[in-house]
C-alpha cells in the first residue's frame, strides 16, 4: 500500500494527535492545527481513503477518526522519526547502570523502575533461567530460632537468597564454618553437577549438623525449577489511561502481567537483535490486545567478567495509543548506554 504525500501527512497528524489526546481526530482539527494548505473538505476526502485502506477507523458516525493497528504499524515502520535521548535521560540511565552494573539482580530491577519512570508505561524485565548455574559463593546467616538465610552468588553475579526453615539453627560462627565447607565443596561447580557423591561429602563434613545439608541443597534444587527472574514496574500507570477507565479491562491486564508463563511466552517472540514492536492484535495474548509492547534483548556480559553471555529481555507495555517515538527512543538509549558501560569495564 502506497500513500501519497498528502495522505502521509494526514495519517501522521491523526496518529500524533490521538496519542496526545486520546480523542478522535476530525478534519477541522487537522485543518486548524496543521498548516497543510488544504481545506477541511479535502482532508475529509483523504481521511475517507485512509479509512478504506484500513489505516484509520471511525468509532461513531459523528466522531472523528482514530488510528487502527495497521495505521500504527505503518507509522512505526515508515513515518516515525527517531529522536536521541535528552541529556537528562542519558545521565539518569548512565547513573542507574553504573550504580548497579556489578549486581545483575539489582540492575534488572532498577532498569525496570527507570524505564517506567521515563516512559510512564508498565515495564517488565525478564531474565531467562541460565542454562548452567555455577555457584561462586555461599553465606549462611541465622534469622531466628526456626530459620537461617542462605545467600549465594552465581558466576553471572546474580545474588540470590532464600530462608530455610530448620529447628534450633547453629549460631553465627558455626554457620560461618559450615558455609566454608559448602564453598570448599561447591564453589565453581554447576548446580546441575551436584550428585549423591556430593551429598555424602557434605553430610560427612557437616558432622553433627548434617541435618542442615538437605534443606540447604534444596535451595539450589529450587533454582533449577525457576522459569527466570521477572521484575515489573509502573503497572499502575494503566489506571491513568482513559481507554482503560473500564476497571474490568485494566484488571484483565493486571492479571496477565501476573501470569509468569504468559510473560515468558510474550518474551519468547522478541527478536535477538534490535527493538521489536508488537501492536495491538498482533499480540497473541488476548488480554493484552488493547496494548502495544516495545521489547529488546540485551547482553549483561563483559569479556573479563563472564565466561558466557547472559541476556535479559525488557518490555515496555502501554496502550496501543502509545508514544512509540518516545518508547523506542528510550529503549534504544538504554541498550546503547548499557553497551557503553560494559565496554568501558573491559578497558
Amino acid at each position: 500500500m502506497k500513500l501519497n504525500l498528502r495522505q502521509t501527512k494526514i495519517l501522521e497528524a491523526i496518529i500524533i494527535d490521538y496519542i496526545a489526546t486520546a480523542e478522535p481526530v476530525g478534519s477541522r482539527t487537522i485543518a486548524k492545527k496543521h498548516d497543510f494548505g488544504i481545506s477541511s473538505a479535502t482532508i475529509r476526502n483523504e481521511m475517507s481513503d485512509l479509512e478504506d485502506m484500513g489505516l484509520i477507523t471511525q468509532l461513531h458516525t459523528s466522531s472523528g477518526r482514530v488510528p487502527s493497528d495497521l495505521g500504527y504499524r505503518t507509522y512505526v515502520n515508515s513515518l516515525m522519526k527517531y529522536r536521541p535521548l535528552t541529556n537528562e535521560e542519558t545521565v539518569y540511565l548512565q547513573r542507574m547502570i553504573m550504580n548497579n552494573i556489578h549486581h545483575v539482580d539489582y540492575l534488572l530491577q532498577e532498569t525496570a523502575k527507570a524505564i517506567a519512570n521515563l516512559t510512564q508505561y508498565a515495564t517488565i524485565v525478564f531474565e531467562p533461567k541460565e542454562k548452567k548455574i555455577v555457584i561462586k559463593s555461599i553465606q549462611l546467616m541465622p534469622m531466628d530460632e526456626r530459620c537461617i538465610l542462605v545467600v549465594w552468588i552465581t558466576d553471572t553475579k546474580a545474588v540470590k537468597n532464600k530462608i530455610v526453615m530448620v529447628q534450633d539453627p547453629p549460631d553465627y560462627n558455626t554457620l560461618a564454618d559450615l558455609a566454608k565447607i559448602l564453598n570448599d565443596t561447591l564453589q565453581n561447580k554447576a548446580i546441575q553437577s551436584i550428585n549423591k557423591k556430593t551429598v555424602k561429602i557434605l553430610l560427612d563434613a557437616f558432622g553433627q549438623h548434617a541435618r542442615l545439608v538437605m534443606p540447604i541443597l534444596g535451595v539450589f534444587a529450587d533454582a533449577l525449577k525457576e522459569v527466570g527472574n521477572i521484575y515489573t514496574s509502573g503497572v499502575n500507570n494503566f489506571l491513568v489511561f482513559p481507554e482503560f477507565a473500564d476497571r474490568d479491562k485494566v484488571q484483565e491486564i493486571f492479571k496477565a502481567l501476573e501470569e509468569i508463563e504468559l510473560l515468558v511466552n510474550l518474551f519468547n517472540h522478541t527478536f535477538a537483535d534490535g527493538v521489536h514492536v508488537i501492536i495491538g492484535t498482533e499480540n497473541q495474548i488476548e488480554s493484552l490486545q488493547n496494548c502495544s509492547i516495545v521489547s529488546a534483548n540485551f547482553s549483561l556480559a563483559t569479556a573479563k567478567a563472564l565466561d558466557e553471555t547472559q541476556t535479559a529481555t525488557i518490555g515496555i507495555i502501554g496502550p496501543t495509543r502509545m508514544n512509540y517515538q518516545q518508547a523506542i527512543s528510550i529503549m534504544n538509549g538504554l541498550l546503547a548506554n548499557i553497551n557503553t558501560v560494559l565496554i568501558a569495564l573491559e578497558l
